[in-house]
């Protein structure tokens, strides 16, 4: 008895340092097919629901393990998904985003005006019997039915027994209740007021990391700062203070910082 315990001490730890250290840090940069970096780029880990930005030089940096699978999303451009292999860990991966393109139709040209009023008339202008032809089915169409239309049915002497008569759609119910269910216990979007707005400042701060404002040299007030310039322009409180998800929240907060470096000096970039 004393031996299987102190074997099964052994193996415990064993199986749980295999789960920690699974886990590793995988980086990168992203450009477009010039070589550009370009940013900023949602990076999804597919497998395990965690997701991260890329900075201003294109470079991201993600938690993955082997077999999992990465993507690389950016409006404009194509999306990119990548299923990781041992020796991506090695060295950064390269990670190239192609720009979709833009088609405009050909425009041809079938007859080109020589500036002969009388030549190109007979080109560009309708024949006669053309427009006679159309006039006469613009009055048709125009004109009353003279005979009813027939009743596009199948006959009951030939479309057999109908199993379903009488007899409820058990599925179409179920769907009808199951989205009922949900509206009714999904929280009401409303706007917030000045003490809810705070009070979801505050949360946020609590429990977002907030460590990718400080990386730029941002102190406690300009964090604050950048708080309420994110929930004006992204309408934050009004959609995640009744229905918090942390994930959200920190994209939402990522996707503003990028518009705001815009139009605020900060001092590491």
């Amino acid at each position: 008895m004393r031996t299987y315990i102190k074997h099964s001490l052994y193996v415990v730890p064993f199986f749980v340092s295999a789960e920690v250290f699974s886990q590793q840090k995988i980086t990168g940069i992203i450009t477009d097919n010039s070589k550009r970096n370009i940013n900023p780029v949602l990076v999804i880990n597919v497998s395990s629901q965690k997701s991260t930005l890329s900075d201003t030089s294109g470079n991201f940096t993600i938690e993955a393990s082997e077999n999992d699978e990465l993507r690389f999303v950016k409006e404009e451009y194509y999306r990119v998904d990548k299923k990781l292999k041992k020796e991506d860990f090695d060295s950064p991966l390269m990670i190239t985003l192609d720009k979709m393109e833009i088609e405009i139709p050909e425009v041809k040209i079938a007859y080109r005006p020589t500036g002969n009023l009388e030549r190109d008339n007979k080109h560009l202008n309708e024949s006669r019997k053309v427009t006679s032809l159309r006039s006469e089915l613009d009055e048709y169409m125009k004109s009353p039915l003279n005979e009813p239309l027939p009743d596009n049915t199948l006959s009951k002497t030939f479309s057999g027994q109908d199993y379903k008569a009488g007899q409820v759609d058990v599925l179409g119910v179920f769907n009808a209740a199951v989205g009922l269910f949900k509206k009714a216990t999904e929280p009401k979007i409303t706007k917030a007021d000045y003490t809810e707005t705070q009070d979801f400042l505050k949360r946020v701060k609590e429990e977002i990391d907030l460590g990718f404002l400080k990386k730029y040299g941002m102190d406690e007030e300009q964090i604050d700062h950048f708080l309420v310039y994110a929930n004006d322009t992204r309408t934050m409180a009004k959609k995640y203070r009744k229905n918090f998800k942390a994930d959200i929240v920190e994209y939402e907060l990522k996707v503003a910082f990028a518009e705001y470096r815009k139009t605020h000096k900060l001092d590491n970039i």
